[in-house]
């Protein structure tokens, strides 16, 4: 069965999506939305991907919540969001023959992003700037790794805080019902995957 699907453009006009506006307490920087990404170039020139199913907004939401009550020092930071079928297959076409590749996911089957049920996050202080987390957004090394930390750590390329710190966004959004994967810090999905992609809406 082939999941429902509608133009991002048409999103705003969806009762399913929420905007990241609307969920207080969280800051926003879409790095697509700019060229400081691993690919180098602006991807969302002229669409607004800032929403979220409203599932995934509610669950970020409990994020904030729950960092609140613990580190109100500290502030989620959205790196990315909803990132439409389309965009998912222009990073594939850029990506070809490259390393890369293996961290994007085959438009085929299609990315959670595709559906407002992942987002790329990170933590920022109360000075503005983001948290140390060992490795900056869309960096694909092993460092970036959390199934590595361990010997990452042990080889010297982490900090014992670069871990405290990337635990902390951990807990906030597992508390939350997010799941994060082995391979970013900073992707959290939001659901089963394979239910979300037989269930839910998808954006072109």
């Amino acid at each position: 069965m082939t999941p429902p699907s509608i133009d991002i453009e048409e999103v705003a006009r969806h009762d399913a999506f929420r905007h990241l506006s609307a969920i207080a307490g969280i800051a926003v920087e879409l790095r697509y939305a700019t060229a400081d990404n691993f690919v180098g170039c602006v991807l969302y020139p002229d669409l607004d991907c800032a929403w979220l199913h409203r599932d995934a907004a509610e669950a970020l939401a409990r994020a904030v919540s729950w960092l609140a009550g613990r580190r109100p020092d500290v502030t989620l930071l959205v790196l990315d969001a909803l990132r439409p079928q389309r965009v998912q297959e222009q990073l594939w076409a850029a990506l070809q023959d490259t390393h890369l590749l293996e961290y994007i996911a085959e438009p085929v089957r299609g990315s959670i992003h595709s559906f407002g049920m992942a987002v790329d996050v990170t933590l920022r202080g109360a000075d503005g700037r983001e948290l140390d987390m060992g490795t900056g957004f869309d960096d694909m090394s092993e460092r970036s790794q959390p199934a590595l930390e361990a010997r990452m750590l042990a080889r010297g390329a982490l900090t014992a805080q670069h871990i405290a710190n990337r635990q902390l966004l951990r807990d906030a959004m597992g508390q939350a019902g997010w799941v994060g994967i082995a391979s970013e810090w900073w992707h959290f999905d939001c659901g089963d995957r394979q239910l979300v992609r037989r269930t839910y809406t998808r954006v072109l």
